[in-house]
């Protein structure tokens, strides 16, 4: 499917949005890492912002939780490598949030 032909406005339009939602998604994983915001937050939000980062990268983005260890969560999980968070079902939020309960 090809892309509609944007005008020079549009096209320049379309790029400040997206760096913008890049902008809030990486303020978001930083506010993760550094403990700021909590997991039951992040995944509590139900914008696209949010609904678009995948799940290996929020795992990745908690502290202590590196590359190796956020795949070895994800396969216990059950959780594909590819998936998004808009994409996680239920059952696999309400496992995802007990490994990491909310801290007091």
């Amino acid at each position: 499917m090809a892309l509609p032909p944007l005008t020079p406005s549009q096209r320049a339009e379309a790029l400040e949005k997206a760096k913008a939602v890049r902008k809030e998604r990486g303020d978001l994983m930083a506010a993760l890492k550094a403990g700021t915001l909590p997991l039951t937050d992040l995944l509590a939000r139900q914008d696209t912002v949010v609904g678009k980062i995948r799940v290996r990268r929020v795992l990745e983005s908690l502290p202590g939780i590196g590359a190796v260890r956020a795949g070895q969560l994800l396969a216990d999980l059950g959780i594909s490598e590819s998936r998004r968070v808009q994409g996680l079902g239920a059952n696999q939020r309400a496992r995802l949030l007990a490994l990491f309960p909310p801290k007091e």
